[in-house]
């Protein structure tokens, strides 16, 4: 269940990321430990006429676990994803449902004013994406944003498989890195 964040936790989330949390309107999901590990973003940072499209709905923070799906990427895990895509209709089917959810979930926390404003500025086609700001539901791109979708809200089976893919969903007790940004 989301949760309004506290000043603590946009403090926690910019210590996290390594720059000012922008956009938070939620924390979607704690650690084990009580620390923001998935922030749910608004979709259009705007400051007058100045704006921008955020790319994803849903934030990893957590330090931890975004090193580790860095090492999934690395290892060529975003290719071996989409070959299965490509290779399982069910799942293909599956992941394509999760973008539409995405992407109306998304679209919904826009005020009728925000939409306006984007469709004058030619902007509108950049706020209707799926997971990871992907339009192309056979993609897979980011497996950080899968997995904060997949922590979020359960259903993204490619944030599933990478969850599979991880030996945990959280830092071991003894390696809590963000309780030392209080410190």
């Amino acid at each position: 269940m989301d949760r309004p964040p506290t000043p603590e936790d946009l403090e926690l989330v910019g210590r996290q990321l390594g720059r000012p949390a922008r956009g938070v309107v939620a924390i979607a999901r704690d650690c084990p430990y009580g620390y923001p590990q998935v922030t749910v973003n608004h979709p259009l940072h705007r400051e007058g006429n100045a704006f921008e499209v955020f790319p994803t709905l849903f934030w990893l923070t957590c330090p931890f676990l975004s090193e580790e799906v860095s090492r999934l990427e690395s290892a060529g895990w975003v290719r071996r994803l989409e070959a299965r895509l490509a290779e399982d209709p069910e799942l293909a089917a599956r992941y394509a449902r999760t973008h539409e959810e995405y992407k109306r979930e998304r679209l919904a926390l826009l005020s009728p004013e925000e939409g306006r404003f984007l469709r004058a500025r030619g902007a509108w086609e950049a706020v209707k994406t799926g997971v990871a700001g992907l339009r192309n539901p056979r993609r897979v791109k980011c497996l950080h944003a899968q997995l904060a979708h997949f922590l979020a809200r359960g259903d993204n089976p490619i944030g599933a498989l990478v969850a599979q893919l991880l030996p945990v969903l959280h830092c071991p007790p003894s390696a809590v890195r963000c309780k030392a940004y209080f410190l």
